[in-house]
């Protein structure tokens, strides 16, 4: 296996058999030579320095009823809110008050936050805090209103695809979404000037090797800035409540590789990952990831976006705990950055120009 961890790391891409290989025969051995390889990769690129961003969940209204969700439209047990845009500015004055500059504004596709609501609120988030970046991960919107937020100051957008394969992707979703639709909005992102994020779930029930070989050679093509991955996480009040979640290991890996075929992107060792294992943030920038993202939220929320079942967002996971993650950091070597922690590219070596 080494030959081929060796070869993606220098020509950062793989033949599909190569690939296949690498995903069915990662043993204990394996994982920790390509996490090891992942993390020289991104130690020479960033240093051993960690970007942090600072999360604020704004709405837990969702439109969609995608079926692994737990703030899907149709759970009716979940308590709802809706941050106001003098919530979110607290929130963002707190924050920047703790050294983050980057702030990142989730939720689900809520009706009641129109366009120009969210135009309002980066607006004035842009106006009050013009030295920080603004990133979005509201789900996906007709391009002029993600035109409208890019003039208004947003300066990044996460938008994961979840998976490329569509047999794959109706699985995972109800009849009216569409992997073209999502496949367009990200491509409008792109071509708009967002640094765009996009990743999937590992794990994710129906998932097979096949379809992660279309996840990586779709984000091969893409080339986003941002490419976020964690385990699938099952939450109770959803169809796939009773499905096993992913793997620390099938995620690690598929880190590695990430890192290894994309050098510069920012890669987050997500909330999932801590989540499913108290040192899962840790192994994940041992793995090769830069960012961590906070929890900046107003605390009485946190526990109401609950995406998948005990969804961490205290201790480590939350802005107060900047100490407590900064310890952490430590005892592996790293430390928190406090810069923007924009983009920068570097020329790919693989010169692939399929159609994506």
């Amino acid at each position: 296996m080494k030959q081929w961890i060796n070869k993606l790391r220098q020509e950062r891409t793989l033949r599909q058999e190569e690939f296949r290989q690498l995903l069915t025969g990662c043993d204990a051995e394996t994982l920790r030579y390509i996490n090891e390889q992942a993390r020289e990769v991104s130690l020479l690129h960033f240093g051993n320095r960690i970007y942090i961003r600072g999360l604020i969940e704004i709405s837990n209204y969702c439109r969609n009823n995608c079926l692994y969700c737990g703030i899907r439209k149709g759970n009716p047990h979940i308590e709802r809110y809706r941050l106001t845009e003098e919530n979110i500015l607290e929130c963002c004055k707190q924050g920047y008050e703790r050294g983050f500059r980057t702030f990142v504004l989730q939720g689900g596709e809520d009706p009641a936050l129109t366009d120009d609501r969210i135009e309002k609120t980066v607006a004035a988030i842009r106006q009050s805090y013009p030295d920080c970046a603004i990133t979005l991960s509201l789900g996906e919107k007709p391009r002029e209103a993600y035109e409208r937020f890019f003039q208004a100051g947003a300066n990044r957008y996460l938008l994961r695809h979840e998976t490329r394969n569509e047999l794959h992707y109706k699985q995972l979703h109800p009849a009216e979404m569409s992997s073209k639709q999502r496949l367009q909005c990200l491509r409008d992102l792109k071509d708009i000037g967002y640094q765009t994020g996009t990743g999937i779930m590992v794990g994710s029930p129906g998932q097979t090797v096949e379809h992660i070989i279309e996840d990586i050679r779709f984000i091969e093509q893409l080339r986003p800035e941002m490419i976020g991955l964690g385990p699938f996480l099952p939450h109770h009040d959803t169809p796939f409540a009773g499905y096993p979640g992913g793997t620390v290991e099938q995620t690690l890996l598929l880190l590695s590789i990430f890192r290894l075929m994309h050098p510069s992107a920012l890669i987050p060792a997500t909330t999932a990952l801590a989540t499913l294992a108290p040192d899962g943030r840790e192994r994940g920038i041992l793995a090769g990831a830069n960012v961590v993202m906070p929890n900046l939220s107003p605390r009485e929320e946190r526990k109401k976006y609950e995406l998948y079942n005990d969804k961490a967002s205290l201790g480590a996971e939350s802005a107060e705990g900047l100490a407590l993650l900064q310890k952490q950091l430590k005892a592996i070597g790293y430390e928190i950055s406090t810069e923007r922690g924009d983009f920068k590219c570097n020329a790919p070596r693989n010169k692939n120009k399929e159609q994506i």
